[in-house]
């Protein structure tokens, strides 16, 4: 009778053990999978990303925003122009022939930005694709997580547990496992949302770019100019959160018991996680872009 029981509290134990390295192997797959893309993904330009939502975002830029920005560049510009006359000399005829001559530069700049809107969208996405791709040079750490490495023999370390600790850790790698999916989710998100917002920046860019040779309205355009740095900034933060990821994880070899390793890894996945979803407010808030 004693014979069959421990048969029985073996073969649990065998399936214990089956299922939670069965969790363990595939716990992390995905959330390594989604890191070592951040910076392949951060580091493309809103052409290069998907170049047929660049195309259509454009089209619809040069189709409908552009002459839009044109009435208002319009506008700003004459109404610029009769204060200019009203405040020198109050429509007598005394006018500064050299304020004309800088209203018409003036003019020819803000159409030169209207009109090349995407070009210098471009270029300030072009120049935080160089500062990425540099800062992923550096960043030479592994953000892979393998528990048969962190805690060396996995097996014989289960095996020495007993039938009501294996229980407890199977719940916990369940846990943690479905934890991990939801953070392989939200990492995607934060990627997918960075980018769509780009796009979204992108398409109605010539109508704060209108304003910007204008004292009074210029702050549209400051700020948009600001906004669109902010975004292309965002891309090295996330860098930065990948190296401080990578870091950590690899402190974790010195992880003596399974428990604490499992929870520890999960904690600075989702701290990663965190990390990302604040990488747009942080980038904002240094260069006041509201």
């Amino acid at each position: 009778m004693q014979n069959i029981l421990e048969q029985i509290e073996q073969w649990i134990k065998e399936f214990l053990i089956d299922c939670i390295t069965g969790n363990l192997t595939g716990m992390f797959d995905e959330v390594n999978s989604k890191v070592g893309e951040i910076a392949a993904e951060v580091g493309k330009t809103p052409q290069l990303w998907n170049s047929g939502v660049f195309s259509m975002i454009q089209n619809l830029s040069e189709a409908i925003i552009i002459p839009i920005a044109g009435l208002i560049v319009t506008f700003v510009l004459c109404y610029e122009l009769i204060s200019m006359i009203i405040e020198k000399n109050n429509l007598h005829g005394d006018f500064d022939t050299f304020q004309l001559f800088k209203w018409i530069f003036k003019t020819f700049v803000a159409t030169y930005i209207v009109t090349h809107t995407f070009d210098i969208v471009i270029a300030i996405f072009e120049l935080s694709q160089n500062i990425v791709n540099q800062s992923a040079g550096v960043i030479n750490g592994n953000t892979e997580i393998d528990f048969n490495t962190i805690i060396g023999d996995l097996t014989e370390q289960l095996e020495s547990m007993e039938v009501g600790e294996l229980f407890l850790l199977l719940i916990e790698t369940s846990l943690v496992g479905l934890t991990m999916n939801a953070v392989s989710i939200c990492v995607t998100l934060v990627l997918l949302g960075r980018m769509i917002e780009i796009y979204v920046y992108c398409s109605i860019g010539a109508i704060p770019f209108s304003t910007m040779t204008n004292r009074e309205w210029g702050s549209m355009g400051n700020n948009y100019l600001k906004g669109l740095v902010a975004l292309g900034l965002q891309g090295f933060f996330v860098m930065v959160c990948v190296a401080i990821y990578t870091v950590l994880v690899q402190s974790i070899a010195t992880a003596e018991n399974l428990h604490i390793a499992i929870w520890t890894c999960a904690g600075y996945t989702i701290l990663l996680c965190y990390s990302l979803f604040k990488t747009g407010s942080v980038s904002k808030s240094i260069l006041n872009a509201h």
